[in-house]
């Protein structure tokens, strides 16, 4: 039987999603943050990553966040959506003095060879951590203008007590107005801490208005509380096996979600990864075999994955299609130095997945 998601048409935006914008500086050369003195600076969120595969091949997307006022890096930022074709939408809050708002920024060089990357967050003062729903008007954007698809990540949903209330309202608004939910569990341990109660509960009600559920067997365990074999240590194969096992978990007790995924990834050095991915759409299986991808800068491949499983989505493909270009667009991202990616058209994805890298004149 033909899979069909059955996306609501006539909407203004394809793909829209909550997000907390800020700044990574990364250093020049592959050099460690801690030694380097020349740093590149870009704005950047994993769900900006995600919008831009579909953006930068024509669909309209739409950023929810919120901003500094009069912000330098503020004015940065919308500059860089802008030139991806990302719209957004926020409210704007004064910094309130130099111990105030502020966005987040991320220190992260690239690691090299037998030196993995280091990640440093430094999000003290967040202004994304206020995001709320009072802020949007809801049925404007999912009925008036209309969205197919709403992105929510769990980084977003565990920034704070008011965001995780904001995606449980995104969610209920996107079922009400006939919206698809995409869903990608992202869970970090020191977002939970002492919260546990707060966002299991959180979690569970958006899984249980998702469409498409994302995340790896450490978050489908530890964010929705779902048994599990053991994730590390196994090789890749013994892994998706691992994963096959924990969906007919989730499919059971989320029966709304049409859609499951993950990536499948295997570090042999910091230059060159084994990369696969495995979805299931209906109950049907879909796998791209991992094989070897050279890393130019690893940190943002997964948002670009799911970036390109969503534009399949969007464009009425077959969800074999989806993980296919899905895999390549994850695979294209860690070949740039930016963490998101800026394609050229659909068939530079395609020549990536079928391991053609002669050159186009």
């Amino acid at each position: 039987m033909t899979f069909n998601l059955k996306l609501k048409e006539n909407c203004a935006y394809s793909l829209i999603a909550p997000t907390s914008m800020g700044v990574r500086i990364t250093p020049f050369g592959r050099q460690p943050s801690h030694t380097s003195t020349l740093f590149a600076m870009q704005a950047t969120s994993a769900e900006s990553n995600v919008l831009t595969i579909s953006s930068s091949l024509g669909l309209k997307t739409k950023v929810l966040t919120a901003f500094v006022k009069d912000s330098p890096i503020a004015r940065f930022i919308k500059d860089d959506l802008r030139s991806r074709g990302v719209d957004f939408e926020g409210k704007e809050l004064p910094q309130d003095g130099p111990w105030g708002y502020r966005h987040q920024f991320n220190i992260a060089d690239s690691g090299f060879g037998v030196r993995g990357p280091r990640v440093h967050n430094d999000r003290a003062g967040e202004v994304g951590r206020t995001l709320s729903a009072a802020d949007f008007d809801l049925p404007r954007i999912f009925g008036a203008d209309g969205v197919q698809i709403i992105h929510i990540s769990g980084l977003i949903a565990a920034l704070s007590k008011e965001c995780g209330e904001f995606c449980l309202e995104l969610a209920r608004q996107a079922k009400k107005h006939g919206a698809k939910v995409s869903f990608d569990l992202n869970y970090r341990a020191s977002f939970w801490k002492g919260r546990e109660s707060e966002l299991s509960a959180a979690f569970d009600e958006i899984a249980s208005l998702s469409d498409i559920l994302i995340g790896n067997e450490e978050d489908f365990q530890l964010a929705l509380h779902l048994k599990g074999p053991e994730s590390g240590g196994k090789d890749l194969a013994s892994k998706m096996e691992d994963f096959k096992g924990m969906i007919a978990s989730a499919s059971a007790k989320y029966k709304a979600v049409q859609v499951f995924a993950t990536t499948l990834r295997q570090v042999v050095s910091a230059n060159e990864h084994l990369w696969g991915a495995i979805l299931s759409a209906g109950g049907d299986w879909h796998v791209v075999e991992p094989r070897a991808i050279d890393i130019l800068d690893r940190i943002g491949g997964g948002d670009g994955f799911t970036g390109g499983l969503l534009y399949g989505a969007l464009r009425g493909w077959t969800p074999e299609k989806w993980v296919r270009f899905g895999w390549a667009c994850g695979a294209l991202v860690t070949t740039m130095e930016q963490d998101y990616g800026l394609l050229t058209d659909e068939e530079q994805v395609w020549s990536i997945y079928e391991g053609n890298a002669r050159v186009k004149r």
